[in-house]
């Protein structure tokens, strides 16, 4: 048996492991701003903050960024460097509205409503249950 291909695998885990490992913040707590002075430097910057929480060491956003996108953004506590942000998918809210073949906006500039008072959805045929 070839050890030498064993040992290179295991070294390959290894190095993969630990640049896994990176995605952390590890910034010491006693060293940590407040989350409200990341909510008020954000906003400051035309965001409008949902929420921030702390996931693996860091500050988690959610929000809208400046230019109206919902995004997630990751950022160290103690410097507020942005680690990383990911833009989401604005029609994950809007799934109802598409059914309709209307978006959110197109209901807004019409005042329509798809759903009637009664909760049943306009322009759906009506099955009774026996």
């Amino acid at each position: 048996m070839n050890i030498k291909p064993l040992v290179i695998t295991f070294s390959l885990l290894l190095m993969s492991g630990s640049a896994l490992a990176d995605d952390d913040c590890d910034d010491p707590i006693a060293g940590w701003q407040p989350r409200e002075s990341l909510r008020q430097k954000l906003e400051e910057e035309g965001w409008k903050v949902f929420r921030i929480k702390v996931d693996d060491g860091c500050y988690e956003v959610k929000g809208r960024d400046p230019d109206g996108h919902r995004v997630e953004a990751e950022y160290s506590p103690a410097t507020f460097e942005l680690r990383e942000m990911e833009r989401e998918d604005d029609d994950d809210d809007d799934h109802d509205d598409d059914r309709h073949g209307k978006s959110r906006n197109d209901n807004a500039s019409t005042n329509e409503d798809p759903v009637s008072p009664k909760g049943i959805v306009k322009g759906r045929p009506t099955v009774t249950v026996e």
